[in-house]
């Protein structure tokens, strides 16, 4: 149990120490400069990563599922009587399908295993749905979560250059979601609430389309 505590109070003082720093430097997502510092902590206090994470996993994993019901908070500050319902669902359907099809033909093409070639097919959303899903397909739970935070990392970073010169922010919040979820929400938040709040309606209906009709399809295409 102290060890648990202890693990949770490094991250929390990696969290508090990163913050400042991620607030001068947007484009740094807050997750990498918090993992920077993580790694520091423990070198310092010479504790291996295996025991901090082997203490901590099972409580974050548990509060994940919290974090993502949380997310109705902000769907229900939205205005949904302004919002272009045949573009917006143009734009779920082709963002989901494609982010599955996509890293999974690479995978394909590239002669990976056929679980790993699952675990990309989980791209599409953020990490609770996720393990949910990787489970139903028997892909690596680990990998699958590298794949998610990996993706989530890096569309959060490259978003200032690509979003630059989009000025609608209900735009920038929705790709936000869409393409890095929980990081990318947490980025758009940075550049406003209307943004903040369309990035998590985009991840958040990007989850449930996707955990829907993924199993779905591969089942009936025999994979898995």
């Amino acid at each position: 149990m102290l060890s648990t505590i202890i693990g949770i109070l490094i991250t929390l003082c990696a969290y508090l120490m990163a913050k400042p720093i991620s607030q001068k430097m947007p484009q740094i997502p807050l997750i990498v400069v918090s993992m920077f510092f993580v790694i520091g902590l423990l070198a310092l206090l010479g504790i291996p990563y295996k025991h901090y994470i082997a203490e901590v996993n099972t409580v974050f994993n548990h509060l994940l599922g919290y974090v993502t019901v949380a997310l109705a908070i902000p769907l229900a500050a939205m205005r949904y009587d302004d919002l272009p319902i045949k573009s917006v669902v143009g734009i779920l359907v082709f963002a989901s399908i494609s982010a599955v099809a996509l890293p999974m033909s690479l995978a394909y093409l590239l002669h990976m295993s056929e679980p790993t070639i699952m675990a990309f097919a989980t791209r599409a959303v953020t990490t609770p749905i996720a393990i949910n899903i990787a489970e139903l397909l028997h892909s690596p739970v680990s990998l699958v979560i590298l794949i998610v935070i990996l993706s989530g990392v890096i569309g959060a970073a490259f978003s200032p250059l690509i979003l630059k010169h989009i000025n609608d922010e209900r735009a920038s919040g929705l790709a936000l979601g869409l393409a890095a979820h929980a990081i990318g929400t947490a980025q758009a938040w940075q550049r406003g609430p209307v943004a903040g709040r369309y990035a998590a309606f985009g991840m958040a209906v990007n989850a449930i389309f996707t955990a829907i009709w993924l199993p779905l399809f591969i089942h009936f295409v025999g994979f898995g």
